[in-house]
């Protein structure tokens, strides 16, 4: 303990007759505190340097930062409850999204019998549950085995150590047996490290793009890569994975057969008349509308045959959206943050429920807003003109992306960057259908291993550059510990409180994240194929 001064008798004498100090006002607090965080990061980045200097003339290697665990259980712990953490998050959609199902048909009656609410054969999860597990609980421990290893191995700390570890630990992309959902990931994680580069590279005035500082920017973003996913649907969607292209033609009003007709119109081909007939047979306009091999454009008659007028087409195709996809977007809501915060459920569960009625109903909003506007498009481009083109797709998609303004706005740069990799890889397939680009096995494996390898960097080294739903979800696969009774620590003074201090900080900092990712914090339904 160090040892306290003595005051003099002047200094204490004089101290009882000063009067208390005042509190101080809420601006001089928020300085208070911002030269204290200045001064603990100065504190710690002189002990870190004090340490570095210390172990390097005495040939030691760095610390792990598992004070207490040895380095086999500190990895395996983190692989055990990511794994569980994937697992259930995964199980826990898809309960709740069976119960959904039990109360639209008003089997109420069913939610408390287990065997119809969870029974292997209406709720298929737990094959592609372990393997969402394998890949997260996987990736995170070996991701904390190979920092160990190479810690010690290399004898140093530096960013190449969090490269090399995250790339080689994106081989646990290979438990999904899917090349198209590795590929999608792959391409996913593609653009969130673009986003990081150009963040890095902005906040150190080497690159800025023109239009960047736009406020609508994201929207805009999302807009043309809504315009292109929306055209490979419709021209051609074998470019796009098969469970979103499931997802598209669900969500929406438009029969495959009509799709189809449209296509072949489009190419100067014959429409299939025999498939458009059989549809057209069972919906209200049969008999009434006749169509022909070559025509000019697909009318409005066949593309919603059970109605005749557009704008209530329009309004039923959005409402029936609405009533679809709710259920969807609530479990994908609610079930993560209850999994992934469990504490804060536990201390306010019905402002959780409040919450994730609001988001899904906001999402659901936007989503069928999004169908409606697509539609009314198509309706009005054939009400003006008498030819049909393939660009009119593009047209309506970007148009439609405009309903992503009713979503929040740290939630609008989300879905871009979600959508983007969806328009790459379309533009990928098309490509390499054209042989403009080699088709290489197993290229969306190394894709995806360097991205992580630059995510794993710019997650440790520069933090600020990746959007803050990203960085806290990855945080919080990676923060996993499992508790080890062991001996006390003989860690020295400077490094407990070098822990201390981080201790501190990371609160602070996941209280902020947790704010700032809030309203973004979702898990798309598009990715989750099988529902």
């Amino acid at each position: 303990m160090p040892s306290v001064p003595k005051q003099s008798p002047i200094q204490s004498s004089s101290s009882d007759t000063l009067p208390p100090p005042q509190p101080p006002v809420n601006g001089n607090t928020s300085s208070a505190e911002r030269r204290l965080r200045e001064a603990e990061d100065r504190l710690r980045d002189a002990i870190e340097e004090l340490q570095r200097r210390q172990r390097s003339a005495l040939g030691l290697q760095p610390p792990c930062e598992h004070a207490d665990e040895s380095c086999v259980a500190n990895a395996i712990g983190n692989l055990c409850q990511t794994f569980l953490l994937s697992y259930g998050v995964r199980v826990g959609i898809g309960i709740l999204l069976r119960a959904f199902k039990l109360a639209r048909r008003q089997s109420y009656s069913s939610l408390l019998d287990l065997k119809q609410l969870v029974s292997e054969k209406d709720l298929i999860v737990r094959e592609e549950a372990c393997r969402i597990g394998l890949l997260f609980g996987g990736f995170t421990g070996s991701y904390h085995a190979l920092r160990c290893f190479l810690r010690k191995y290399r004898k140093k700390e530096t960013p190449l150590n969090a490269i090399l570890a995250g790339s080689v630990a994106g081989l646990s992309i290979l438990a999904l047996d899917d090349s198209n959902r590795r590929r999608t990931l792959a391409l996913y994680l593609l653009a969130r490290v673009a986003q990081c580069a150009y963040n890095s590279a902005k906040s150190k005035n080497k690159f800025h793009l023109w239009g960047s500082h736009w406020s609508h920017g994201d929207s805009l973003l999302f807009a043309l890569a809504c315009a292109q996913v929306m055209y490979a649907f419709v021209m051609r969607p074998e470019s796009l994975p098969k469970s979103y292209q499931d997802f598209i033609q669900k969500t929406g009003p438009v029969a495959k057969p009509v799709y189809k007709a449209v296509r072949d119109n489009c190419r100067g081909l014959p429409v299939d008349l025999v498939a458009l007939s059989a549809y057209l047979s069972k919906t209200k306009a049969s008999g009434s509308v006749k169509p022909v091999e070559f025509p000019s454009i697909i009318p409005c008659s066949i593309i919603h045959p059970n109605n005749h007028s557009c704008l209530a087409h329009n309004v039923t195709a959005a409402s029936a959206t609405f009533r679809k996809t709710f259920p969807l977007y609530f479990s994908l809501t609610f079930v993560p943050f209850v999994v992934l915060h469990l504490q804060k459920f536990m201390g306010s569960p019905a402002r959780t429920c409040w919450r994730a009625v609001q988001n899904a109903v906001r999402s659901t909003s936007f989503l069928s807003a999004f169908v409606g506007i697509f539609q009314a498009a198509i309706c009005l481009h054939r009400k003006v003109a008498l030819k049909d083109h393939k660009l009119v797709y593009w047209v309506a998609g970007g148009l439609a992306a405009l309903s992503v303004l009713i979503e929040k706005k740290a939630r609008r740069g989300e879905l871009a960057l979600y959508v983007l990799p969806r328009a790459g890889e379309s533009l990928w397939y098309i490509l390499v259908n054209r042989r403009l680009l080699p088709d290489i096995k197993h290229a969306e494996v190394a894709l995806f291993c360097t991205c992580m390898g630059a995510i794993m960097y710019y997650l440790e080294h520069e933090p600020d550059t990746m959007a803050p739903f990203l960085r806290g979800l990855i945080r919080r696969f990676l923060a996993s510990k499992i508790s080890t009774s062991g001996p006390p620590s003989n860690r020295s003074a400077s490094y407990m409180y070098l822990q201390n201090l981080d201790v501190r900080k990371n609160r602070t900092l996941q209280d902020s994240q947790d704010t700032e990712a809030s309203a973004s914090e979702k898990y798309n339904l598009e990715s989750i194929p099988g529902l």
